[in-house]
């Protein structure tokens, strides 16, 4: 009877176990897809809040052709810097940074109860024309229908995102190339060239992600093909497969960075004109051209 009850015992523990488990694996897949579901609703809610402050500083700029006090001019000038400004912090802010989205959506509740403030007070100076009125009220309409438009993303948003995209792309400047001797010095004939030592600085970029970022270094012969160590050395660019001289590692953090490559003469060169061009990220951000006689 003992073993039987044990065996019982054991059964039941099993059952609860895997029960307990099947439950625990439910609930992390169920935070998961609730995580995903909340980036993309922080995501939706940015681009929503960005439309509403591009629309703010067009009508700041649509009422201040409606005035023509000098001080009130100047008033609504200050508003409207203040929204591009903000407009410009939103553009940096990660759509998961959820105390910096709040801190914007209560700046922009701001902005619009300032907004009808100067709307009211341009109404009431009874030196507006019949034109600058209807102009007023046009504003105001505008306002109003941009506060209940959050379903689409406008074409004016998508170009922004994409001057924002090359904003954000590094770029390689100062780029310079030097042909050394065994002895480290600069080669005077090509013939003597044992190394190349190429140099460049990455801009600062603070809209840049920083990182981890790899560069391609490509250096091409006067006959346009290209020094490498191995044919299978490739990386996409413009949906094709270009070859590389050499790759380097860097570790970006926004600022600017000075980068040193070398390239160790194997092959035959010959006189002629030579050209390094760098690639970052699929986007060539750099190209300078030497001779060598």
């Amino acid at each position: 009877m003992t073993k039987s009850k044990n065996k019982i015992l054991i059964a039941i523990s099993i059952v609860v176990l895997l029960a307990g488990l099947v439950g625990v694996t439910f609930l992390l897949l169920s935070e998961k897809k609730a995580n995903k579901e909340l980036e993309q609703e922080f995501q939706l809610d940015k681009e929503d809040l960005e439309n509403q402050y591009t629309d703010f500083a067009k009508q700041y700029d649509e009422l201040r052709m409606t005035v023509s006090n000098d001080s009130l001019s100047g008033l609504l000038q200050q508003e409207q810097v203040k929204t591009q400004r903000l407009l410009e912090e939103l553009r940096t802010v990660k759509s998961s940074n959820a105390t910096e989205i709040r801190r914007l959506k209560k700046e922009l509740t701001t902005l619009r109860k300032v907004m009808v403030g100067y709307i009211n007070q341009i109404d009431s100076l009874n030196r507006l024309t019949a034109h600058q009125k209807e102009v007023i009220a046009e504003v105001t309409q505008k306002y109003n229908d941009a506060s209940r438009q959050i379903n689409s993303l406008s074409e004016e948003k998508k170009s922004l995102n994409k001057k924002v995209s090359l904003a954000a792309q590094l770029d390689a400047t100062n780029v310079y190339i030097q042909a050394v001797n065994k002895k480290g010095k600069v080669a005077k004939k090509v013939k003597d060239v044992t190394k190349f030592k190429i140099g460049f600085t990455i801009v600062k970029n603070i809209t840049a992600e920083t990182g981890e970022r790899t560069i391609y270094i490509r250096i091409t012969k006067p006959d346009n093909s290209v020094l490498t160590k191995s044919e299978g050395n490739t990386f996409s660019y413009e949906n094709k497969q270009l070859t590389y001289s050499i790759k380097k590692y860097i570790e970006y953090n926004g600022e600017e960075q000075g980068v040193t490559v070398y390239w160790d003469v194997d092959e035959f060169l010959y006189a002629g004109s030579y050209r390094v061009d760098i690639f970052a990220n699929g986007t060539l951000i750099g190209s300078q051209s030497f001779s060598l006689n």
